[in-house]
């Protein structure tokens, strides 16, 4: 039961809200003056101060009200203005800086393959405010490493100064070409886009593993375990994949070490350690004593490191001359590992995930694959998520993990929310990365005809959200009313079950 005084305090507040032509906020000291003389207000009161007849009345007009939300008393409401997509990707021939009687027209040089791309930067919603770092990055952007076999490209802090905390790689190889035997300090994980891949490894204590993944599939090399990838011939074009490590500084290009020691990244953290450049560095007489051969098994190593190459056998010789190499066939899915004294490596450093079933959701879909199901991947975690045309993914945060999202299908819009009313608005296409900081709120709303599909990924073990419609269901309704002025009817349709894909209103 609310009791007389704040009853009528609350009208008060209410009154003087609706009359006065500007915003006033109330302190606590206020609030308390105004309940502690609220038993004593009468009609001879200043007119700026209701009587208690009035504010009678107004509670029980208030009552018979149920459904109309009360006018805040401390802030105005927020915006209705219009704040939907101006326009679709390559929909609108003429982009301008202009939402309702905002901004005006470009009247200079244009890129407009770029602004139909981004409507959302162009001409943001009036809600987006404050100076959230830039969160958006084309692969189409990146420079191309190129190589007799296939290519990578990547993204990096150094492209995204806001993702930190990972980086990612898109690499392609064609049919049989290998990317070299390597390692990191880093962990690298991968999803694979299309075809199949043979990745092979060994651990610390000397067990091995082999295996084929194919477009949806996953693999993991926790830091330092030595690895191989290499296209199949399941798709005669080869196969193409996104890495991911669990550092922001890492870099597939070494060309990129030297200023990442600025950052205090060292020396083989930021870029793998390839086979081929490591042996091109030693003398080979200690190569020779290593091995315990004689020093002419390795007339033919490389002279620098091989990254991403045609397989081929060695080179046949006649008179001590060597022959061209000759092309091998790529590796068959059912290749076996070299027998191991040791065994096979106890946690498979691969999972089919395409084998899993997703969630299925009002609006789209979910998988979720972390280390309660992929064990070995121990500091990355994935959702892979749909969103069919007009649903989205709700709004929600990530407790303690920064956000690296890969966009495969479809187009999506995000919001991300930082705090202290700081807001920006980003449009994503396919081969866009996203980057959303830990417990920054967010959403993705399909902006397409066409079914959305992208990768939630986590620098950690185990995946988790926040969903804000479950949060509002589980706390008090009087609370969530007292926040938000919601009826009893809205309040009614928040879901007590994450919604996670929402279909469309």
């Amino acid at each position: 039961m609310i009791s007389l005084s704040k009853a009528i305090a609350c009208a008060v507040l209410f009154a003087h809200y609706a009359s006065a032509a500007p915003a006033v906020s109330y302190s606590a000291a206020t609030s308390s003056a105004s309940v502690a003389s609220s038993t004593s207000i009468s009609a001879s009161t200043s007119s700026s101060i209701v009587s208690v007849s009035s504010v009678t009345s107004s509670i029980a007009s208030a009552s018979t009200a149920a459904s109309a939300p009360a006018a805040s008393p401390t802030v105005p409401y927020a915006s209705d203005d219009p704040n939907g997509i101006l326009w679709g990707l390559n929909t609108d021939p003429d982009p301008q800086a202009i939402r309702g009687s905002l901004g005006a027209t470009i009247m200079g040089p244009q890129n407009i393959a770029i602004d139909q791309q981004n409507p959302d930067l162009l001409a943001p919603p009036s809600t987006d405010a404050g100076s959230i770092q830039n969160a958006k990055w084309p692969f189409g952007l990146s420079h191309n490493r190129l190589q007799t076999g296939g290519w990578a490209r990547q993204e990096n802090i150094d492209v995204m100064p806001i993702a930190q905390s990972m980086a990612g790689v898109n690499m392609r190889l064609e049919a049989g070409a290998i990317r070299e035997l390597h390692w990191h300090k880093t962990a690298e994980w991968s999803y694979v886009l299309n075809g199949s891949v043979q990745v092979s490894a060994v651990n610390a204590d000397g067990q091995n593993f082999l295996a084929t993944v194919s477009a949806g599939d996953l693999w993991y090399f926790p830091p330092g375990i030595p690895h191989s990838l290499q296209a199949t011939a399941d798709n005669p074009n080869g196969a193409e994949f996104l890495l991911v490590f669990d550092n922001g500084a890492f870099s597939e290009d070494s060309t990129f070490l030297v200023r990442h020691i600025y950052n205090l990244t060292l020396y083989g953290y930021s870029h793998g350690l390839q086979l081929t450049d490591w042996m091109a560095h030693v003398p080979k007489e200690v190569i020779a004593k290593n091995f315990q051969v004689n020093i002419s098994a390795f007339d033919h190593i490389p002279g620098s490191e091989l990254y991403i190459f045609p397989s081929c056998m060695s080179p046949s010789t006649i008179a001590g001359v060597a022959l061209d190499y000759t092309p091998t066939a790529p590796p068959p899915d059912n290749a076996q590992a070299p027998e191991d004294p040791q065994g096979q490596v106890p946690s498979p450093f691969i999972f089919r995930m395409s084998q899993v079933s997703a969630t299925q959701l009002s609006g789209g879909s979910v998988k979720v694959v972390d280390s309660t199901t992929f064990q070995v991947s121990t500091s990355i975690a994935v959702a892979e998520v749909t969103v069919e045309p007009g649903a989205m993914r709700e709004m929600h945060w990530h407790p303690t993990q920064d956000e690296w999202t890969y966009y495969i299908s479809g187009q999506g819009r995000v919001t991300v929310f930082g705090s202290s009313s700081n807001a920006r608005t980003f449009n994503y296409e396919p081969g866009d990365v996203g980057f959303i900081p830990a417990s920054f709120g967010h959403y993705v709303e399909n902006t397409s005809n066409t079914t959305l599909r992208y990768l939630e990924i986590f620098n950690t073990d185990r995946f988790q959200d926040i969903s804000l419609n479950q949060w509002l269901a589980l706390t008090p309704p009087d609370l969530v009313k007292a926040h938000l002025q919601l009826d009893d009817e809205t309040i009614s349709h928040l879901s007590k079950t994450k919604p996670i894909v929402i279909g469309p209103q």
